[in-house]
């Protein structure tokens, strides 16, 4: 248990920015599983759409320092690969 006036502090604001990044990373994440659902479903322009709406949250996530860059590079490049298969 923290004993000084700023540990006590610190702890009231990392569970404070905790819940903060757990609702942005759920909304990411809920973007990418939309992205994700239209590849399912076989209807490119629609999976196109999704992935245009997820691109900028998801380097928002990356910004506020919620996701690691590569990570988000990693799965944008992979969603794109799928929805590029998908036209073909």
């Amino acid at each position: 248990m923290a004993n000084h006036k700023s540990a006590k502090k610190r702890i009231r604001r990392n569970s404070k920015f905790e819940a903060i990044n757990r609702d942005r990373r759920s909304r990411i994440r809920s973007f990418i599983k939309k992205v994700e659902a239209a590849i399912a479903s076989g209807d490119a322009q629609l999976a196109r759409a999704a992935l245009k709406d997820a691109q900028p949250e998801m380097h928002r996530g990356v910004r506020r320092g919620i996701f690691h860059k590569n990570t988000i590079a990693r799965k944008l490049s992979r969603l794109s690969a799928r929805i590029k298969s998908l036209a073909a």
